[in-house]
């Protein structure tokens, strides 16, 4: 029956709250079972397997260990629950029943301490003796404790959103021990290996990982410790400053930065700054605080000479972008080491509101190409950001046909990428070359052509200053290329024009029948055959 409720969704609130008074009336410990089931399914920061989830109710928040007979079967686990918990049949993660089921239980006031108890569960579990005693290098063959890594990871998530003394105080048992914990080497990974050096000790002081959660009242805590090191960094250089200011923990930057001898412009090993993580990720509210501060550099770039504008700008963040522009120390068109300056990287990726922003500006260049030629009409171009583009051909001073170094047009760009919309765009240019060929004279038409894009094809065919028949240097024309490839509606285009020869062969001999036979493209075969004045060619 409640199965076929959910399939329908029809008289599902109703249901729930009948099945639930079933479970609360289950005897011998089931109705506490079943209720933490439902809690944890539904307020668990991403999808628990079974066997974590046994795990995870195992754990006596009063216990310094976990007891082996406390971990129930899975079938009493989700027995427990009457179904309204299932374990999915693709993921083997277990899940509610209905989607609507996990709206009920967050709206209903069902589990109103929910992330107070899964913070207190998840500390609880570090900081058994087991748990402490594991090295903390050792991160495979630890599947006899499959709660590990989600009690490691989302730990102070729960405890952010449900701080109690007592997780306060089991928080700090654990931070105390610094990266020396296994739980410092698991979260550090997760949060993303290639930054982090092989010294599990250097990786996460207990300072550095209450301020990347954001736990205003741990912080505060270890700030007053005796032994802190408020600009100590961890084995990439980041301090705890810098930590917050990625993550946009406002509370504990106002912590930090309020403290005697703090540098709120220490830079990572990397060159990044606080200012730098905060306007990259779009804190608008960590950017003004540290713009306060006049011992904050605000164009001060990474090693790769990334600016903090230039990351706003690549990440889209036009509050930050604002923020920036409106300081006069900061160079709205200092580009990064390989010469992509703050409007390139917002072309390339498509950021409309930022490069309004910047083009509003009489010190940006809206042409100044990156070191291999590339300007940002051309980046824009490659992915197809038309918005972008209109922007930048209403520059009077951005010239719509520059090459990059290696000759390729941002018509030949747009064109191998497949986007008409920016083809047509660039085509209704008289100072845009419609067949102007690359350093191997493949021309738009010819790059068009190799990536099967019909619809730029057509709209380049029906250009008179096109020629359809124009080879590369290697001597592969555009029939060739699509032929090569299997591009039967490419093939179709061509061969309807007089001037193509459908038997042109490239400089090494082979014709386009021949490559459409060798790659068995048996549809562009029948097409050139029925042009083709010597059928014999298709024999290798």
């Amino acid at each position: 029956m409640l199965r076929e409720v959910a399939t329908t969704g029809v008289g599902l609130d109703n249901v729930y709250v009948q099945t639930l008074q079933r479970i609360r009336e289950q005897k011998g410990g089931r109705s506490r079972l079943g209720m933490e089931v439902l809690m944890w399914v539904s307020h668990a920061e991403r999808p628990l397997r079974i066997d974590e989830l046994c795990h995870a109710l195992a754990v006596d928040i009063q216990s310094t260990d976990l007891d082996p007979e406390n971990i129930r079967p899975q079938d009493t686990v989700l027995g427990s629950c009457l179904g309204l918990a299932v374990v999915d049949a693709e993921t083997s993660t277990v899940r509610l029943i209905h989607h609507t089921l996990q709206e009920y239980l967050s709206q209903s006031g069902i589990f109103p301490d929910a992330h107070k108890t899964l913070g207190q569960i998840c500390l609880t579990y570090l900081n058994h003796k087991l748990v402490r005693g594991l090295p903390a290098n050792i991160t495979s063959g630890l599947g006899e404790m499959p709660f590990l890594k989600y009690s490691s990871l989302y730990w102070g998530m729960h405890v952010k959103m449900g701080l109690s003394d007592y997780s306060k105080s089991l928080a700090l048992e654990l931070l105390k021990r610094g990266g020396s914990h296994i739980y410092a080497t698991l979260l550090a990974q997760h949060i993303n290996s290639s930054h982090y050096c092989s010294l599990p000790h250097h990786l996460w002081p207990g300072l550095h990982c209450a301020s990347y959660f954001g736990i205003d009242d741990v912080v505060a805590a270890l700030i007053e410790s005796e032994d802190c090191d408020i600009n100590q960094g961890d084995c990439t250089g980041f301090t705890a400053l810098t930590w917050a200011a990625q993550q946009g923990n406002e509370g504990v930057v106002r912590q930090l930065l309020a403290r005697d001898g703090v540098n709120p412009d220490k830079p990572s090993n990397g060159g990044e700054t606080p200012l730098r993580c905060a306007s990259t990720n779009g804190h608008e509210g960590v950017v003004k605080l540290l713009l306060a501060r006049n011992d904050v550099n605000p164009d001060k770039p990474s090693n790769n000479g990334g600016t903090p504008l230039w990351g706003a700008s690549y990440s889209g963040h036009e509050g930050v972008v604002k923020l920036l522009l409106a300081r006069s120390d900061v160079n709205p068109d200092k580009p990064s080491d390989d010469g992509r300056t703050p409007l390139w990287t917002a072309s390339y990726s498509g950021h409309e509101g930022v490069v309004e922003l910047l083009l509003s500006r009489n010190d940006v260049n809206p042409d100044n190409p990156s070191d291999d030629g590339r300007t940002p009409l051309w980046g824009a171009s490659y992915n197809g950001h038309e918005g972008v583009v209109r922007l930048l051909l209403a520059q009077n001073n951005v010239n719509p046909d520059k090459p990059r170094n290696d000759g390729a047009t941002p018509l030949w760009s747009a064109s191998y990428s497949g986007y008409e919309g920016v083809v047509k765009l660039l085509l209704a240019r008289n100072d845009v070359n419609p067949d102007k060929p690359n350093n191997k004279d493949e021309t738009p038409l010819w790059s068009a052509s190799y990536s099967g894009h019909e619809g730029v094809v057509r709209l380049l065919l029906a250009r008179n200053n096109v020629n359809p028949d124009k080879p590369s240097d290697d001597g592969r024309t555009p029939l060739w290329n699509a032929s090569y490839n299997g591009h039967e509606g490419v093939v179709k285009l061509l061969l309807a024009r007089n001037d193509v020869n459908p038997d042109k062969p490239s400089n090494d001999g082979r014709t386009p029948l021949l490559c459409a036979s060798r790659n068995e493209h048996e549809g562009v075969v029948k097409l050139l055959m029925e042009r083709c004045q010597s059928p014999q060619a298709k024999q290798p």
